[in-house]
């Protein structure tokens, strides 16, 4: 997804694409920003280029809607001379969560939709859930599962802030039925979410935090179909895209730009090993996932972030209004941690969860900087936004190699650079 900003010094590593529009660059001192302590980010990134951890990646810092830093290091891919472009494409992943958060939302203020429906509303197989339940608690496998009646049914909000109990992998008791579900293209969005819906549980709906990867947003993508009467990837792009300018984000790259792409490296015990890209679904097969089908730019991810920092507006076009920005950013799982998070790609302890997004709860416990009310997620490939209400500040990293340790750095180096 493509970020359209105000940036800040473009450094000389910064190689524009030719014939690329470049934001508007803006002195960090203007917003109350070090030039100095700001240049921090590059020989970051670069250390990371240096350990070969990936081959390179694009930065972007805005602050009181101007861009200060926008800044591409490295090269697109390793063994190439083909030097990273700020315009360089990016497969988001996860950071599609958001958008499809705001799809909803949007529903919602069209009165489609409220977040309280169950997700049976749309999508019959999701009635009458069961819960998978161990029958010998401390020694689950061995025992087997049985089956027992939901509490409730899970609802459109269960599933934006991942407290749904949806099974998404082979683990937990509901994973022996996860795994035979046969969910794996190429069937079809509408074919998925079905079979999705008549799966068991892996907890009751709304008493735990357990991220649903490419399972539950995806199902919000069908539901967002269904409520719309259009595509997913028709109602992003009349809906959200075009109003915002965000004309390097897709589902369906065009052939023009699919030299633009980064590849992505994933980290094997043989070292990083580059992935082919996603094979073509059958002719007359759709699957467009809201959970991270989408491929886009750092300046378009910027525009999207901006909007959401305005308050749902981004030069004079209005997407949401600015309560429903309040309710998406706000925590919505109460005392629920986020535990079970993988503290290797990032301490999320002082976080709660609001709708698709991760929300600071507390600026202590998590131990890299921030401020109470920043929200913001990642994707699998490694990219991350993080959006801060109180400093005014958005931070982008776009790569094709998930480092991790990125998502706590970048931060760092961007709030350092603070002294107003």
């Amino acid at each position: 997804m493509r970020v359209a900003a105000k940036a800040v010094v473009i450094c000389a590593l910064t190689v524009l694409h030719a014939g690329a529009a470049s934001p508007t660059m803006h002195k960090p001192e203007d917003v109350g920003l070090s030039s100095e302590r700001l240049q921090r980010i590059r020989p970051l990134v670069k250390s990371h280029i240096d350990a070969k951890d990936f081959a390179g990646a694009v930065t972007l810092v805005a602050r009181k809607g101007k861009v200060v830093h926008f800044e591409a290091h490295g090269s697109i891919e390793f063994d190439s001379a083909r030097p990273m472009r700020t315009d360089t494409l990016f497969r988001m992943a996860s950071m599609t969560k958001p958008i499809t958060a705001v799809a909803l939302l949007m529903l919602m203020e069209d009165g489609k939709l409220v977040l309280h429906d169950p997700v049976s509303k749309f999508i019959p197989e999701f009635k009458n859930p069961k819960v998978a339940v161990w029958n010998l608690p401390n020694d689950p496998r061995g025992a087997g599962v049985r089956l027992v009646s939901a509490d409730r049914e899970v609802t459109l909000q269960h599933i934006l802030t991942h407290t749904a109990g949806l099974a998404v992998s082979t683990g937990g008791p509901a994973g022996d039925s996860f795994r035979q579900a046969k969910l794996s293209p190429p069937i079809s969005l509408a074919e998925y979410s079905k079979r999705v819906g008549a799966l068991p549980l892996n907890f009751q709906p709304g008493t735990q935090w357990e991220y649903t990867s490419g399972v539950g947003f995806a199902v919000l993508g069908r539901v967002v179909e269904i409520a719309s009467g259009m595509s997913l990837d028709q109602f992003f792009r009349q809906r959200i895209f075009a109003p915002l300018d965000m004309n390097s984000t897709f589902f369906d790259i065009p052939q023009s730009r699919l030299g633009d792409v980064a590849p992505v490296y994933t980290r094997t015990a043989q070292g990083l090993v580059k992935q082919n890209p996603p094979a073509p679904l059958p002719a007359g097969v759709q699957f467009y996932s809201g959970a991270g089908g989408l491929t886009g730019s750092a300046e378009d991810y910027l525009q999207f972030c901006q909007m959401l920092l305005n308050g749902g507006q981004l030069n004079g076009v209005r997407i949401l209004s600015r309560k429903s920005v309040e309710l998406m950013t706000d925590n919505a799982v109460g005392d629920l941690t986020l535990a079970n998070y993988n503290e290797l790609e990032q301490n999320l302890r002082g976080y709660g969860f609001g709708l698709g997004v991760r929300v600071r709860i507390s600026t202590g416990a998590s131990g890299w900087l921030g401020s109470v009310g920043d929200y913001g997620w990642a994707g699998a490939n490694g990219t991350y936004f993080w959006i801060d209400p109180k400093e005014q500040v958005i931070g982008i990293i776009m790569m094709a190699t998930r480092v991790a340790r990125l998502r706590t750095e970048l931060p760092n180096a961007v709030y350092q650079a603070i002294v107003d």
